[in-house]
């Protein structure tokens, strides 16, 4: 009889802290029960309690620090909101915009004395490097001679069956001759981009945009148009059709899984709605896949390549965010533009460093890079919890702050009137790394947004950095900026 009510029991007891919070008697920052005292007085087993804890946890009520067990979240009781979805009232094509800040934003991925709140990469003490540097022994040690030729595309086939593989675990068919790998995700998409669309075409991408991405755009010579994203699934389909009825566009790059800046997961039904309104309009789709590996959840998130009907889809990945963003290999699935992006890249780049490709293959076959990713997903997940609930401590009232499922990224809106590139320089000058908004926008959109990045292990220094920032703002408001969002 007890088992047929076990899978209610870790509810009852995730109940019982959410009222332990609504009645005050747990307030922010205090400790909840031990899983131990707790399964005594609930009188359930330890399992139940840490489910409880697990799922209170995923929805930002508690969050657990190592060694010390589990804590109100400031989240619990701020009932903080996701940023708003901005509507892009004109469609019109733009080219992509300058960046002042540009240069510092990357200078924060060398510099440790820059706490890199704004920099969208790991950081060493989070990346399997002994055991890279096993596999680059290993492999110099076995084949010197090819280590020293070039690996022209698609690239070295042990590599590719390695990430073949890797698809085969998810249910996906992919052959190692789908694949061509490139030096990073960013080659990947500048590929796409040459083989589906000329200089002087639109190019649609779902806003906030990655700035890379729209600087890739504009080196090509080619405009964007901005669609309208939803805060929580992503991409606006529907803005899209409206967009496909008025303009030509050549192409459509998306993020859908984990989206870059706002962290958004776009739902499988609104991934096949998407593929099929591009196969109808016969637009390629080019998919930046690169954060899918980094759910919070039980499973993978599917790619938009999972719902093709007529291979217009490009899919672009790396090992950039999980695994040695330094080796600079990534690939592409190109789908039926395989040969334009064959022969881009070899008039791009002629080919990718020889040497990674089988370090990572080797890093691969011996298991170590699933294991690496199961410890990265746990801990970039506690490390969001981390950022999102010193977010709601420090900074004003109001302030919005997505939640996403997966990556390590935060958007964040702050009151109107705000300007985050002021906040960006007086920022930097204290040496705290932040991108502002407008960055993220062709139009120039989300002057009161900035994304924040938790790729490097969380500590007082990081919190500290957060404290000084919501300072900032306060200061900023006091001078006579809006007030807080109601």
């Amino acid at each position: 009889m007890a088992s047929n009510h076990a899978p209610y029991l870790h509810v009852r007891v995730a109940d019982t802290i959410r009222h332990l919070i609504e009645d005050s008697t747990l307030k922010t920052g205090d400790k909840v029960p031990s899983v131990r005292s707790m399964s005594r007085q609930a009188g359930v087993s330890i399992s139940t309690v840490l489910q409880a804890y697990a799922n209170l946890e995923a929805d930002g009520v508690v969050v657990a620090r190592p060694q010390s067990g589990y804590f109100v979240s400031p989240l619990a009781a701020s009932n903080i909101r996701v940023p708003d979805r901005i509507f892009c009232s004109e469609l019109t094509p733009r080219p992509a915009p300058a960046f002042n800040l540009w240069g510092s934003i990357y200078e924060s991925a060398t510099n440790d004395d820059i706490l890199p709140l704004g920099l969208a990469n790991p950081k060493s003490e989070l990346l399997p490097v002994k055991g890279l540097a096993r596999a680059v022994r290993q492999v110099l040690n076995e084949s010197p001679e090819k280590c020293t030729q070039y690996s022209f595309p698609p690239g070295e086939i042990a590599l590719r069956r390695q990430i073949a593989a890797q698809y085969y675990l998810r249910n996906q068919d992919v052959h190692p001759d789908d694949i061509v790998i490139t030096s990073g995700c960013t080659e990947s998409i500048l590929l796409s981009l040459k083989a589906t669309a000329r200089p002087g075409d639109v190019i649609a991408v779902e806003s906030p945009m990655y700035f890379v991405l729209l600087r890739i755009v504009k080196s090509l010579g080619m405009t964007l148009v901005e669609i309208e994203s939803d805060p929580v699934t992503g991409l606006s389909i529907d803005a899209l059709a409206r967009a496909l009825d008025s303009i030509k566009i050549a192409a459509v790059i998306c993020i859908p899984n984990f989206s870059n800046p706002n962290g958004t997961l776009m739902p499988d039904e609104k991934k096949r709605r998407l593929v099929e309104l591009l196969a109808s309009n016969d637009i390629p789709l080019i998919e930046d896949d690169i954060y899918a590996d980094l759910y919070f959840g039980d499973a993978r998130p599917s790619s938009c390549r999972d719902f093709s009907v007529n291979d217009n889809i490009l899919s672009c990945s790396s090992f950039s965010k999980t695994l040695a963003p330094g080796f600079r290999i990534g690939w592409v699935l190109p789908g039926k533009y395989r040969e334009q992006v064959i022969q881009h890249k070899r008039l791009t780049s002629a080919a990718t460093t020889t040497l990674s490709q089988l370090a990572i293959a080797q890093f691969m076959q011996s298991g170590a890079h699933q294991r690496h990713l199961r410890v990265l997903r746990q801990t970039f997940k506690q490390q969001v919890f981390m950022l999102r609930e010193a977010i709601a401590r420090y900074f004003p009232k109001g302030t919005r702050i997505s939640n996403p499922k997966g990556g390590f990224v935060l958007w964040v809106q702050l009151p109107a009137g705000l300007d985050t590139d002021l906040l960006a320089e007086r920022a930097m000058q204290e040496k705290i790394s932040i991108v502002p908004g407008r960055m993220f926008s062709a139009s120039g959109q989300y002057a009161n947004f900035l994304r924040l990045c938790t790729g490097f292990l969380w500590s007082e220094e990081a919190e500290q950095g957060v404290k000084r920032l919501g300072e900032m703002i306060d200061e900023a408001l006091c001078q006579g900026q809006n007030p807080p969002l109601s």
